[in-house]
């Protein structure tokens, strides 16, 4: 990818989401979280390039899927004012829907857009499909673990507000109540990641984002994630008698194990 294209998309995106601006205060709230949180996840994915030693070609496709990554939250939010994409659509579907009405990736070479549009279609999946082939996994991986890493940070600052001055949309409609659903416990005790469609309270949320650090794919990743303590400062938001604290001993010993691994 030449430069000069990945500046071009950047400069659309400046254009493109500031469209959703013009909103009420609570939208502008969301609207503004999710325009951080990209510009973010651009930000960690510079450094998982680096820390992996990726080409700048490859470096460059990689800011590109970045930049793109979430770019259907804004019509998702416009529609449906959910992020929640089983209230809407899939927000990974609808942002290969704007890729394509605005002709992003037209002067791309097949290869390079297939690259592209793959990470954005399947970045939120559970898990990665086992048919696609090698040059798009690896940037399926680096999107999904740069997209964690900065959502991490998000919601930390989100959980140091009060309820009521949180983005209505973050947390996805569920209720701040104390305590767990005991699925949502019972995974992450057995260090498995917590499904979504399991969780019925914000405690459930917070788990399954501690779970995810069971799902990076980079030591880089996981580094990251032990300079930032992201997994205990989670943990130590968890309102009520939720009693994490073996499981979270076992999750950390083994993120500084991969930490520690070459990929």
């Amino acid at each position: 990818m030449l430069q000069s294209r990945l500046d071009a998309i950047r400069q659309w995106f400046d254009g493109y989401v500031h469209t959703f601006c013009d909103t009420d205060p609570e939208g502008l709230k969301n609207i503004l979280l999710k325009i951080e949180h990209t510009r973010k996840v651009c930000a960690v994915m510079d450094l998982l390039a680096a820390g992996e030693g990726l080409a700048p070609e490859e470096a460059r496709i990689a800011s590109a899927v970045a930049l793109l990554h979430d770019v259907g939250r804004f019509t998702q939010y416009r529609r449906w004012r959910t992020f929640r994409d089983s209230d809407s659509d899939n927000h990974a579907r609808l942002g290969i829907e704007v890729i394509r009405e605005h002709r992003l990736l037209d002067d791309f070479g097949s290869a390079e857009r297939l690259l592209i549009e793959e990470a954005v279609r399947f970045h939120n999946l559970l898990a990665l499909p086992e048919q696609v082939q090698s040059p798009t996994k690896l940037f399926m991986r680096l999107i999904r673990d740069a997209d964690k890493l900065d959502i991490w940070r998000v919601f930390l600052g989100l959980f140091e507000l009060p309820e009521q001055e949180r983005a209505s949309a973050a947390c996805l409609g569920l209720p701040d109540l104390p305590g767990c659903t005991p699925a949502c416990l019972k995974a992450l005790q057995e260090q498995r990641v917590v499904r979504l469609d399991e969780c019925r309270v914000v405690n459930d949320f917070k788990l399954l984002q501690i779970s995810w650090a069971l799902d990076l794919g980079f030591s880089t990743s996981y580094r990251l994630l032990l300079e930032r303590d992201y997994i205990s400062l989670l943990a130590a938001t968890l309102t009520g008698r939720v009693d994490v604290a073996e499981a979270i001993e076992g999750i950390r010993t083994e993120v500084i194990r991969r930490a520690g691994e070459n990929n």
